[in-house]
């Protein structure tokens, strides 16, 4: 079993109200049929105040044929001293990794999302 960094595509990107895909770092979201077990990082460079508030969503399909929608929500609000750490999941029908400014201040991020092959 090998862990790789499949998407690094964070790195001190821009945050703000448009959901951002992680996986492209653009706005532009994204369909990823790359199957696996993933998990996602996020760091927010130490910036964010009490008053900020961003989204990290990740969307999959049930199947091939199917919509793709909301599997995974987390918030992270307030100073953060430690980097955002979704759980593993296994995903590969078409899935995508977001994060949204949802109140304050738009902020750089770093990002990754490992792969377990």
């Amino acid at each position: 079993m090998a862990i790789t960094i499949e998407y690094a595509t964070l790195d001190n990107v821009t945050v703000g109200a448009t959901e951002l895909s992680i996986v492209s770092g653009t706005t532009t979201l994204q369909t990823v049929t790359d199957d696996g077990v993933y998990q996602l990082f996020v760091d927010d460079q130490g910036n964010m105040t009490k008053t900020e508030e961003y989204a990290i969503r990740i969307y999959e399909k049930v199947h091939n044929g199917g919509t793709k929608k909301q599997i995974f929500k987390a918030t992270i609000k307030g100073v953060q001293s430690e980097p955002f750490v979704a759980p593993s999941l296994m995903l590969g029908n078409g899935w995508d990794m977001t994060i949204q400014k949802l109140a304050g201040t738009d902020r750089a991020f770093d990002a990754r999302i490992s792969r377990v092959s």
